[in-house]
């Protein structure tokens, strides 16, 4: 990269061809503030930008926290410079509208799109699923199968996420025995995703597929299951495959599992602080506090730190970021005083807290407290003080949002 830019700095005239391919390389590299850097130089010496260029650029936000009023802006020079009809470029800006979480946005791109293939629908089922539409994702799948388009790994991966948390979802809701009926046909359904895979669509499921059933059936405590896909699979089960044994473990106070998922990702993941951390919560909830220090211990030892959950929504035209019982921004006080307005409304409703996921060893109101101001509800209460009335409020966390 470094022979580029040299090369660059000493052209007598900007060249569109090498400012293009420049802009792509910087987006493959990781290189966001350079790309956009260079992408605002070319837009305002007038030079072409490219088919290739345009989707790199809404990678970057795609994948990134930037203020998504300049992604806007990058849609409207897009219509403006003739783009608006390339395959290639739509299919990046539904990717990027649903990576955000703008799923209003990337449907009307969507359906204004006159050729689609698997890489577009695949942007809007992922989308759907990524942001909690499961019976939506579901339903763009079989619309998707209807026209004739031959789903990718991707896209059913996705698919099995969704059919697994509209599983999960509605057995939390089950409160009579004729509806566990309908819960076991979701399951299957779920199953009927996967062995179609193969049996239909010719496509070998991969560590990703067999981690989301064993999800599916971890979370709901078949451990039964669980072993009989890790016999199944033909490859070596990865981390995703272990992580997600590790949370059904958790969930259910599967000691025993849960150790044996530690222990193998400590050697496929020497350096993540999560299997760490949930071996603690499980000996925490069983009341084996010792053991629950042993290893904290243990991962300090081996110098290995949890990176902190941190949650971010735009608002006003700036990214603000919190951190559990964060009290950095300027409006804190209003926050603080909007999460206790939150928690007295959701507990009339009939809300009550799972001190499960209160990690520390505190007495019941300490652990209540630590829940009521972790970064996801400081960043609801920010954005119901700052946002339009009516207007959505999207949040992004670095890690998973608590199940709390």
């Amino acid at each position: 990269m470094e022979a580029a830019r040299v090369l660059l700095r000493g052209m007598d005239v900007d060249d569109e061809v090498s400012l293009n391919s420049m802009v792509v390389e910087c987006v493959r590299q990781g290189l966001e503030d350079e790309a956009l850097s260079l992408f605002g130089r070319m837009h305002e010496r007038g030079l072409k930008i490219d088919e290739f260029t345009i989707p790199s650029i809404l990678n970057c936000f795609a994948l990134s926290r930037r203020e998504m009023n300049i992604a806007c802006s990058v849609h409207c020079l897009m219509v403006k410079t003739g783009y608006g009809n390339y395959k290639l470029v739509n299919n990046a800006l539904v990717d990027m509208y649903a990576k955000r979480g703008i799923m209003d946005s990337a449907l009307k791109v969507f359906e204004e799109m006159i050729v689609k293939d698997v890489i577009t629908w695949t942007a809007l089922v992922t989308g759907n699923t990524h942001n909690g539409s499961y019976e939506e994702a579901l339903k763009l799948f079989c619309d998707m199968r209807g026209e004739g388009i031959s789903p990718d790994q991707i896209v059913t991966a996705s698919v099995l996420s969704a059919s697994a948390e509209l599983t999960l979802l509605e057995f939390g809701q089950l409160i009579t025995l004729p509806l566990l009926g309908y819960y076991a046909g979701l399951i299957e359904e779920a199953q009927h995703y996967f062995d179609s895979m193969r049996t239909v669509y010719g496509i070998t499921p991969g560590p990703e597929h067999y981690a989301r059933m064993i999800d599916l059936f971890g979370r709901s405590g078949d451990f039964v299951r669980v072993e009989e896909l890790l016999i199944q699979m033909e490859v070596e089960p990865d981390a995703t495959v272990w992580k997600a044994i590790l949370a059904a473990s958790r969930k259910h106070g599967n000691i025993e599992n849960g150790e044996r998922a530690v222990k193998t990702l400590m050697e496929l993941e020497p350096n993540n602080a999560v299997p760490y951390v949930l071996l603690s919560n499980m000996y925490s909830a069983a009341g084996r506090q010792e053991e629950a220090e042993n290893a904290r211990r243990l991962m300090k030892s081996r110098n290995i730190s949890k990176e902190p959950g941190c949650s971010w929504v735009e608002g006003k035209g700036k990214v603000h970021s919190f951190m559990s019982e964060d009290r950095r921004h300027p409006r804190m006080v209003e926050i603080y005083s909007k999460v206790d307005e939150m928690m007295v409304v959701i507990k009339e409703a009939g809300y009550l807290p799972d001190m499960s996921f209160a990690l520390q060893d505190l007495d019941k109101e300490g652990k209540e407290l630590g829940l009521a101001y972790h970064s996801e509800k400081l960043a609801v209460a920010f954005g119901l003080l700052a946002i339009p009335s009516g207007a959505p409020i999207r949040i992004i966390k670095n890690l998973r949002v608590c199940g709390e």
